[in-house]
């Protein structure tokens, strides 16, 4: 019976020592949990939605803005996304474009009207607003795992549904924050909230995402984004409709050089 015993501990021991050596870092399991929320959202392919922009300052005064907004998933690299000003009309038929990459800066354009030319968003102005928004155009770059360095913090809960907390830190160049903080759902993979620290590593911005839709019986949209400027008391409202996929979207329209005729 000793002996018997004395086996059955040291196995208990051993499978304890191996449990330990494969445990997950707080790195590894951040980067597992990015990787999983990722994965869960490739594969649509092209979409188009209507964006209404409530812009919001201080004393609480407000301004609107209608927006077209169609992407298109890239295969082995970020994807490309265009946005197309619809009303006022003092920002009628402005026009953003964007090709996310998964290493390195992203490439941005910006058609102004008033203008009629096409101006190229340098890497080092990345971190601006975007259309006057709390929004900046780093922002509205699609999601790549490769352009961060993850921790998992802690498990939470918000809103009555359990979380991920997952720290992010930027490894790409002239980003305007030091990291960002993400609330991820462990039943969907989907972001919740985003808090940005500036480069201070002060507390700049937090997104908030509710109304979640799914489509195509696999992808989820938050129909409603909530960014609010804590250091300034501004924000930004993005409330989503009509949403599409599968349109038949093509790299042909997303082309700078049709920027221009964007509608």
């Amino acid at each position: 019976m000793k002996r018997i015993l004395s086996s059955l501990l040291l196995a208990v021991a051993a499978v304890s020592m191996t449990t330990t050596a494969v445990a997950e870092t707080p790195e590894e399991k951040g980067l597992a949990i990015a990787k999983e929320a990722k994965a869960r959202n490739t594969g649509w392919g092209d979409s188009q939605a209507d964006m209404t922009m409530i812009l919001r300052d201080k004393g609480g005064n407000e301004a609107e803005r209608i927006v077209k907004v169609k992407n298109l998933e890239v295969k082995g690299d970020g994807d490309k996304g265009l946005s197309v000003f619809e009303q006022p009309r003092d920002v009628e038929g402005t026009a953003f474009l964007t090709y996310s990459h998964i290493h390195g800066n992203d490439d941005q354009w910006l058609f102004l009207p008033a203008l009629k030319r096409v101006k190229r968003i340098s890497s080092s102005n990345k971190s601006g607003p975007w259309m006057g928004s709390e929004f900046a155009y780093e922002d509205l770059s699609s999601f790549e795992v490769e352009k961060y360095d993850y921790k998992f913090l802690r498990d939470d809960e918000l809103n009555g549904e359990k979380m991920f907390v997952v720290e992010m830190v930027p490894t790409y160049n002239n980003s305007g924050y030091s990291k960002t903080i993400a609330w991820i759902d462990q039943e969907h993979y989907r972001v919740h909230r985003i808090e940005f620290f500036d480069q201070k590593n002060d507390k700049f911005k937090e997104l908030n995402m509710s109304e979640f839709k799914q489509y195509m019986d696999k992808y989820w949209r938050a129909h409603r984004q909530e960014m609010e400027n804590v250091q300034t008391g501004k924000s930004t409202t993005i409330i989503w409709k009509d949403y599409e996929f599968n349109v038949g979207l093509s790299e042909d329209d997303f082309n700078k050089s049709s920027l221009k005729r964007a509608r």
